[in-house]
């Protein structure tokens, strides 16, 4: 089992329930896309998804009002 450091992306006052949702729906987006360009991916698409938000390249922005939650 892989466990990447997510304290760079939690840090940022994001919610655990938003981490989960966002990195399930690009790690979909990720194998829809590939699927789409008939290309295999270099990875588990999760975890690819999860090297994303950690990198930066993604980013997770939630509102106000649930930020304190």
């Amino acid at each position: 089992m892989l466990n990447l450091d997510m304290r760079p992306v939690l840090g940022k006052h994001v919610s655990r329930y938003s981490l989960v949702t966002a990195v399930a729906r690009h790690a979909r987006d990720l194998v829809d896309n590939a699927d789409a360009e008939r290309e295999p991916l270099k990875g588990k698409p999760v975890t690819l998804s999860m090297n994303d938000f950690i990198t930066g390249r993604y980013a997770i922005v939630e509102p106000e009002e649930i930020r304190d939650i």
